[in-house]
């Protein structure tokens, strides 16, 4: 499902084929209890890439954040614009997270499942467009797969110690811990809480 030009996943193709194991129809459980005690003012804007079929974009949204959701699959945007479209806070817009530049930075980027998602060789990538993304002091809060990275996927694990290494220095680590996870991923998954150094 690799396209052969760009060692990248064709996602309209995986979204059109039903082929959408990420997707359990629900936002993250580890999310949702974070947003349960967390102490965001309401102003906080939120940038979820890689937001598929928006759950857990909609999740912002119905707390009262102002919420944009950013995926590659214009068919995944169709589908989380049916779902969710009717709050008034959120919005799906078609974005390369890794190349395309905001017109505005966001206050928080909520990751999960777009990491693990992309060719390991892009990771660098990944680490320098968060901070294009998000202003300074921003916060950075994710949900990663944590189990040995190999040639097959996605997804790509990756440890705690890894993921560490790539983002501190630009960032500081608030907080990391195990969350509550979806049936089946057991062990799998981390979370952690950055901050944006100024």
């Amino acid at each position: 499902m690799l396209n052969r030009m760009t060692n990248e996943t064709n996602w309209d193709q995986r979204y059109e084929q039903q082929d959408t194991p990420w997707d359990k129809g629900e936002p993250a459980p580890g999310l949702m209890d974070w947003l349960k005690k967390q102490s965001l003012e309401l102003e906080t804007r939120v940038l979820v890439p890689g937001c598929g079929r928006g759950h857990d974009a909609s999740a912002w949204g119905k707390k009262g954040f102002e919420t944009t959701g950013m995926d590659l699959s214009n068919l995944a945007l169709a589908g989380a614009r049916e779902n969710y479209e009717a709050l008034p806070n959120l919005a799906f817009f078609p974005g390369n997270f890794l190349e395309d530049e905001p017109e505005e930075p966001y206050d928080l980027i909520f990751e999960h499942t777009l990491y693990c998602a992309i060719s390991p060789d892009r990771r660098d990538d990944y680490a320098k467009a968060l901070p294009r993304w998000l202003k300074p002091g921003g916060y950075f809060l994710g949900i990663h797969f944590i189990f040995p990275l190999s040639e097959e996927g996605p997804p790509f694990g990756a440890s705690r110690e890894e993921i560490i290494s790539r983002f501190q220095g630009k960032f500081t680590l608030l907080d990391d811990w195990k969350p509550r996870h979806f049936e089946g991923r057991k062990d799998e998954e981390w979370m952690f809480l950055w901050q944006l150094n100024p």
